[in-house]
């Protein structure tokens, strides 16, 4: 038996700000609707907001291990009936049919699929304001004799379409199941799809007590510097671009501008009351705080906030997306009394944080790591790839030397400025300019990056002059011409395979062309796909490939792409697949991970139980469709979680 289904729900809570565990931990949460299909039949609905119950052989169905259930965004329909049932319900039970959408490239809503796909039934579109009616608390009015919900009763005719509106997502899910019938979620992402709910389930302790008296000294914080800025300006709202704007003028600076770049350039060049205004300003535009108040609202009752990893959010290389308090852009910690300011804002002594430093909004951004901490009695172990990326782009072009300092040193830095400057590596130390350019140039050149990539990632900031920009570019690639080949040699496989409707392969990279379809096969056996693909002469007055995506603009949209980005996508999506298959190793090995951000990932252990090195030994063995790869993990132990 297999069980098509889709839920309608209600909760006080905020969905979308806190995430299901949260709106399921609500004392309010009910599931009012319950459309299904058993063995794609005809789809059947349950009002349970009107007093029906759920029949046994559903019931027994949703605890029945062997019984597949399938759902677009599985996870939450798992979650909420998890609640519901008063009975855990494992992942390995269930199929998302987004996960399956997503690896083809496909968007990540089921309006989307369905409108991509050409369905012929899609998605109602009365389907929002239905769920802010039914789903979400109302505000009391005169006119609604001041009740804070919308019941069934209220609105029999809108209660009818919203039962065919939940009906429709269980026929549309079901359409997209046979359209992409061919293309099944293979064994080995299903264990990695089962591992992410198991890790998304568990959720990571937060230190309440940290987060609170965090915003506490925000607000109080952001008062203090508007009183200032009110004193120095005159104005009565200080925080006014439009204001602020004028009061500059009159203080002889015309701006267009006051972005964040913007005031930290102009503050660099003025002095006196302009300089100390736009320092306030930039203290009072810091957003960091924004994530405290993200764990606050996503906590659940137990401590934990859970629901933290997107599986295949970035749906080009599979790639986790981060949720509700965005883990995977946290600023990092670079004081090195973290402690003692961690225990100066947990203790709420606000006056000492400020004699002893001299950015108070500065210590609080980077004290937002330390709000996780592991349960009483555990500790952390933080372990991640060292430097996944370079160390993948060298093994697929076969850039030899690259292979050695991996296999060595692994001073990647110093080594590529050796190597592009000529000199003996014993030569550069760790705070010489050549150190520096060396750095800049790997993080910006590795994937056909130019000028305007080094000065995008801080070239000019770092010290590097604008004249040496393009010769920097010229020296990388000319120390790394496998590297440079390899991005040409993908262009040109790329472009033949859907110009031919053939099928190439470049060392150990396949390119086919199927259904409308390029497939970009990775060395796990993982397709990459790129959906209607065309050749088309790009901005370069070259060929190259477009496909359609979802763009920049979060939208629909035919995108751009050409070999260094390809290559870009491909060693993404490989290191993606040596941290999944790392992860499961892990967990096989009785590691409890309870986060993962890029390609590290933290374990909560007990005192007493695992170690580091064993952590960074299973992470460290090479796949065998990997062989060849010098993979090679570090970390260390804490009792809250920061930057190393």
């Amino acid at each position: 038996m297999e069980l098509s289904l889709d839920i309608e729900t209600f909760s006080s809570v905020d969905l979308v700000k806190c995430g299901v565990y949260a709106y399921t931990n609500s004392n309010d949460f009910e599931i009012l609707l319950f459309a299904y299909s058993i063995d794609d039949a005809e789809t059947k609905i349950i009002d349970l907001a009107s007093g029906e119950k759920l029949p046994k052989e559903i019931v027994e169905g949703l605890e029945d291990d062997n019984v597949i259930k399938t759902a677009f965004n599985a996870n939450f329909e798992r979650t909420c009936l998890s609640k519901h049932l008063n009975s855990y319900l494992e992942p390995k039970a269930w199929r998302c049919t987004a996960v399956q959408a997503a690896m083809l490239g496909l968007p990540l809503s089921l309006a989307g699929v369905g409108a991509v796909l050409g369905l012929e039934k899609q998605k109602m579109n009365e389907g929002k304001e239905l769920i802010r009616y039914f789903c979400m608390p109302c505000n009391p009015t005169k006119t609604n004799n001041m009740r804070t919900r919308n019941l069934p009763i209220y609105a029999q005719d809108k209660w009818e379409l919203f039962k065919t509106y939940c009906k429709r997502d269980v026929i549309v899910e079901k359409a997209i199941k046979v359209k992409i019938a061919k293309y099944p979620i293979p064994e080995k992402e299903q264990a990695y799809y089962e591992l992410d709910q198991k890790i998304n389930d568990k959720g990571i302790f937060i230190d309440e007590k940290l987060v609170k008296q965090a915003i506490k000294c925000d607000s109080i914080l952001k008062e203090e510097n508007t009183i200032k800025a009110q004193n120095i300006t005159g104005l009565d709202n200080p925080n006014s671009v439009a204001q602020l704007k004028v009061w500059l003028i009159e203080n002889g600076i015309a701006v267009e501008s006051l972005s964040k770049k913007a005031v930290s350039d102009l503050a660099k060049d003025s002095d006196g009351e302009v300089e100390a205004l736009l320092k306030l300003r930039m203290e009072m535009a810091k957003t960091s705080i924004k994530k405290y108040e993200a764990i606050e609202r996503s906590v659940c009752r137990d401590g934990r906030v859970r629901g933290l990893f997107q599986f295949y959010g970035a749906n080009r290389t599979a790639r986790w997306a981060g949720r509700l308090v965005q883990v995977q852009n946290l600023p990092q910690n670079h004081i090195p009394d973290l402690t003692l300011a961690r225990n100066l804002v947990k203790e709420g002594r606000f006056d000492e944080l400020q004699l002893f430093y001299s950015s108070v909004s500065n210590i609080l951004s980077e004290l937002i790591r330390t709000a996780f901490i592991p349960r009483v009695n555990n500790r952390f172990i933080v372990a991640d790839f060292s430097a996944i990326e370079a160390r993948v782009i060298a093994w697929l072009a076969g850039e030899k030397w690259r292979m050695d300092v991996f296999a060595t040193h692994g001073k990647i830095y110093e080594a590529s400025a050796s190597q592009m400057f000529h000199v003996p590596i014993e030569t550069i130390t760790k705070t010489s300019p050549l150190r520096q350019k060396g750095k800049i140039s790997e993080l910006a050149l590795g994937y056909g990056g130019s000028i305007g990539a080094l000065t995008s990632m801080g070239a000019i900031e770092m010290g590097v002059k604008e004249e040496e920009l393009k010769p920097l570019v010229t020296a990388w690639r000319n120390a790394n011409p496998n590297i440079v080949s390899l991005w040409w040699e993908v262009d040109r496989a790329a472009i033949k395979a859907v110009k031919e409707r053939t099928e190439t392969q470049v060392k150990n990279i396949k390119f086919k062309y199927q259904s409308g379809i390029l497939f970009i096969t990775l060395p796990s056996g993982r397709k990459l796909s790129y959906i209607k693909p065309r050749i088309q002469l790009n901005k370069f007055d070259r060929e190259g490939i477009t496909y359609e995506g979802i763009g920049a603009t979060k939208k629909w949209e035919r995108i751009n792409t050409y070999g260094p980005k390809l290559v870009e996508n491909i060693v993404q999506a490989i290191a993606r697949d040596l941290l999944a298959e790392a992860m499961l190793g892990l967990d096989k090995a009785g590691y409890e991970i309870v986060m993962h951000i890029h390609d590290e990932v933290v374990i909560e252990a007990p005192i007493n139980k695992g170690s580091l090195k064993e952590v960074c030994d299973i992470m460290g063995v090479t796949p065998k469709w990997s062989r060849g790869l010098p993979l090679r993990a570090d970390g260390y132990e804490c009792d809250y979680y920061k930057k190393d």
